[in-house]
């Protein structure tokens, strides 16, 4: 597996590259995954057959600053039967019908009574919205507001919730990609939503494929990969591992990547963070349309990361961000939502944004007074027509002027007007010259 879809980003077919990735989003799609149980580790593994994925399980009732490890729910079986015997709502049809964390139930009402436990979309009335009750035992359905509109008031409805809410683990997986480094790029997406493919099965599949990608790769840093159950599993991952922490300098969570909105990048807590300047260098130099929103403490896991206590340099990567999109934590958010050339879009971003960080060094020009004779060294107009030697010329020149130690090859990058891989390409030339030597930290 990991062969053949690095072969395929090598031809640069990047559609038929992101259809892999919407078939792994595709096995995944049925699984009923909350932020603990089964689906979580069915999940994983299916994860394991694409890169070798460790799992890690923390008991029920650990404390972890502030907060516990929940319980472990589960759920066989869930449905609302009117009084002919017939399934109004089905849970083997979507596993969105029954709100996530649902104690068990089974008992006869009527819909006056039963009301308060059902959630529709008035606005869209075929879909069905995704509801949870992590953090307060309760019980209730979701089903579209078509399906609602045909209950019956004196009609009495069976209803049952064939679920477990037992002391058992938290679930999440870990990959660690050893670079040159102790220095870690972290890389977090979130398992425990149910069947919603942007949200986020598009940011497991993007980040199962990075690890695939990187791992045929020498890489500066090392990288890790971290596949945890929204704020409670990076709360968990956070506490169980600060002593690790610190060797994080970089960290993107990845979320909402297989829509056909414009890029949206949300900055680290610190806002001008390296990882900051060079998603914005990135998107600014995609010619397509982009946003870049500052930190809030809402949202996803970066939050946790950019607490002040860690204040790490973790952003957020996303297409259509959050709450953006009307199909956002609905039945809607499905197969068909997201698509093999967006997906495989955001895959070539992620991956010239990880270009970019193990790349972006900085240098001490050694021969500071005047220019240094490049045509003596074969560096001067050497490859290409004469568009690519002006080109090379001068992305020479950039970075020997530039290179005096206050200068990242993304600062000389953004200076020139060049791209990243021009300098970085200009730069390596230069240093097999000892016309550089790298800054030291």
């Amino acid at each position: 597996m990991i062969v053949q879809a690095t072969q395929t980003h090598k031809t640069g077919n990047t559609t038929e590259f992101g259809f892999q990735m919407h078939q792994l989003i595709a096995e995944l799609y049925p699984i009923c995954r909350s932020i603990t149980g089964n689906g979580v580790r069915e999940s994983l593994r299916i994860l394991q057959k694409y890169i070798p994925l460790e799992i890690h399980e923390v008991p029920s009732g650990t404390q972890v600053f502030d907060w516990t490890v929940p319980k472990e729910w589960n759920i066989k079986d869930a449905y609302i039967k009117n009084g002919r015997g017939e399934r109004v709502v089905d849970f083997r049809q979507s596993n969105l019908h029954v709100v996530s964390y649902s104690v068990p139930v089974k008992r006869k009402i009527f819909l006056s009574e039963l009301r308060e436990h059902l959630h529709t979309l008035p606005d869209y009335p075929d879909w069905i919205p995704n509801r949870t009750s992590y953090y307060k035992e309760d019980w209730g359905f979701c089903l579209s507001y078509k399906q609602y509109l045909e209950l019956q008031d004196d009609e009495e409805y069976e209803v049952c919730i064939d679920s477990s809410l037992e002391e058992g683990y938290l679930t999440y997986g870990e990959f660690f990609l050893k670079g040159e480094t102790r220095e870690e790029v972290l890389i977090s997406c979130h398992v425990c939503h149910p069947s919603l493919c942007n949200d986020n099965l598009s940011g497991i599949a993007i980040a199962v494929f990075l690890a695939q990608h990187l791992s045929q790769l020498p890489q500066r840093y090392s990288y890790r990969f971290i596949f945890i159950p929204a704020t409670i599993g990076s709360i968990t991952w956070l506490c169980l591992n600060e002593a690790q922490v610190p060797k994080i300098k970089h960290g993107l969570v990845l979320t909402c990547l297989g829509d056909s909105g414009k890029f949206t990048y949300k900055k680290s807590r610190r806002g001008d963070a390296e990882i900051d300047k060079i998603v914005a260098y990135i998107l600014k130099n995609s010619a397509q349309e982009y946003e870049i929103v500052d930190f809030s403490p809402y949202g996803y896991d970066e939050r946790q990361y950019c607490s002040p206590g860690f204040n790490l340099a973790v952003g957020c990567l996303m297409r259509s961000s959050w709450g953006s999109f009307p199909e956002y934590h609905t039945s809607a958010d499905n197969l068909d939502f997201v698509q093999p050339q967006y997906l495989a879009d955001a895959f070539a971003k992620c991956q010239s944004i990880l270009l970019a960080i193990d790349h972006n060094k900085t240098y001490l020009n050694q021969n500071p007074k005047c220019e240094p004779q490049l045509g003596k060294r074969g560096l001067y107009g050497s490859v290409g027509s004469q568009k690519d030697r002006k080109l090379n010329t001068m992305a020479l020149l950039w970075v020997l002027n530039l290179s005096d130690g206050n200068h990242s090859l993304l600062d000389i990058a953004e200076r020139s007007g060049m791209a990243f891989a021009e300098i970085k390409k200009a730069a390596d030339a230069l240093w097999a010259n000892d016309l550089l030597k790298e800054k030291e930290e």
